[in-house]
């Protein structure tokens, strides 16, 4: 382990990446602890330890939250402004031919994406406000109706997050990692000490809290053990390649067809997604009209977190944003193709159209295998912590959500592959 970190060390690049990225992550928590002007700080502590939607949300904005600072909504609206670039690459025929043009065409998508982040962000700090307001017993912002008093407010929020941003931008651009990706990793590891605190705390005031604070503890471990083995699992397909020979081993190629394709990209967008409701009934149930108020009662009441309704909408996303992620990523035809054209063929199946039919098929199964396993974990944690509440033994926080935990495991195994990426970078300079 010291020599690892000693090679990381010694490569000036990789170190560099990696300090810058370190300081950019310093300098967005230190973004975190940025109170928002004029509101009541009382109230939102009260609050947030006792709404599981907003603890929920804190997933995403790194417990930016708990101190209303100026990156409340953290990264979620270029999250969401993200979901709708990618649906509309699929429904635009311009924004088709964007996705297919490699580095620029990703270019000008990443600025489309920037661009819709702002009006969402604005709009969607006005709803923040108002969900929060309408959890706390004691109001947050004293007058939302008045102009002069929620503008700036929600200006304030709106260039904090587009900052954020750019922060994650830097990082994947001059550090190590995606850069969202990256901070979201942080946010939640940031939590976790306070939640061991927490739990601990309760387990020694009351000793029915014990058992559920071990147990969470064993799950957690054996379910990041899971993860992480499933992360790394893949079907490897032969590909032979004319003139090479099948006799030998080492002449033959695999094309390797990961378990969990999507990583921790779906979780990231049901998060930002199945927040949503919650969000939106608060305007509904200001409307002057009858049947909307009545609308948002009813999504408000439909999404509690931990409900059956939100549980099984939750898994139900994840399932859909694993297809639909792997759908615009992995292209069955354009790998056939490349294959074919390097002179290569999977044994027993015809190159061409029957090789695409074939990958896709294995694909698919693949897929299937990995968002119902993706699903699963992402829910888990809730069932646990339903049972011990119905059972009587007892409640505790959860330690990390299904979702932080699949989060974490896919930025530090990608980390990890990056910094192997840049030492053998590193080793292969030094014959030149």
């Amino acid at each position: 382990m010291f020599s690892y970190l000693q090679q990381i060390w010694n490569s000036k690049d990789l170190r560099t990446k990696i300090l810058f990225t370190l300081g950019m992550i310093v300098i967005a928590r230190f973004l975190g602890h940025i109170t928002v002007p004029g509101a009541n700080m009382d109230a939102i502590r009260a609050m947030t330890t006792s709404s599981e939607l907003l603890q929920m949300f804190s997933l995403l904005t790194g417990g930016s939250m708990e101190n209303f600072s100026i990156i409340l909504m953290g990264i979620s609206p270029y999250i969401n402004a993200s979901i709708i670039v990618q649906l509309l690459t699929v429904i635009v025929p311009k924004l088709e031919t964007l996705s297919k043009e490699g580095e620029q065409g990703r270019k000008k998508l990443n600025s489309y994406t920037r661009w819709l982040t702002f009006p969402l962000a604005f709009f969607q700090s006005y709803g923040m406000i108002l969900l929060l307001n309408s959890q706390s017993q004691t109001p947050i912002v004293s007058n939302v109706t008045d102009p002069s008093i929620v503008l700036p407010i929600m200006l304030t929020i709106t260039a904090g997050s587009i900052l954020l941003v750019w922060i994650g931008e830097q990082i994947t651009e001059r550090g190590i990692g995606n850069g969202i990706s990256v901070l979201i990793f942080a946010g939640i590891v940031a939590g976790i000490p306070e939640m061991i605190g927490r739990g601990l705390f309760l387990a020694t005031e009351d000793d029915t809290k014990l058992i559920p604070f071990i147990t969470m503890i064993i799950v957690t471990v054996i379910l990041v053990t899971i993860v992480v083995l499933v992360n790394e699992a893949q079907r490897k397909i032969p590909i032979t390649y004319a003139g090479r020979g099948i006799r030998s081993k080492s002449d033959q190629s695999f094309l390797p067809i990961r378990i969990n394709q999507a990583g921790m990209v779906p979780i990231i967008f049901a998060v930002a997604l199945i927040s949503f409701p919650g969000l939106a009934s608060q305007f509904l149930l200001g409307a002057k009209s009858v049947w909307l108020r009545d609308i948002g009662t009813y999504m408000k009441d439909m999404f509690i977190p931990g409900s059956i309704t939100y549980v099984l909408a939750y898994f139900l996303l994840v399932i859909g944003f694993t297809y639909f992620y792997v759908s615009i990523t992995f292209k069955p035809e354009e790998v056939a193709e490349s294959i074919q054209k390097r002179g290569g063929y999977v044994p027993g199946i015809r190159p061409g159209k029957q090789t695409s039919e074939y990958i896709a098929d294995v694909s698919n199964k693949m897929t299937l295998f990995g968002a119902l396993f993706i699903g699963l974990i992402a829910v888990m944690p809730m069932g646990v912590e339903m049972f011990f509440q119905s059972s009587g033994i007892g409640a505790i926080p959860l330690l990390m959500t299904g979702s932080g935990i699949i989060i974490i495991v896919g930025v530090v195994l990608e980390l990890i592959r990056q910094v192997n990426a840049q030492l053998v970078m590193h080793d292969y300079k030094k014959f030149y």
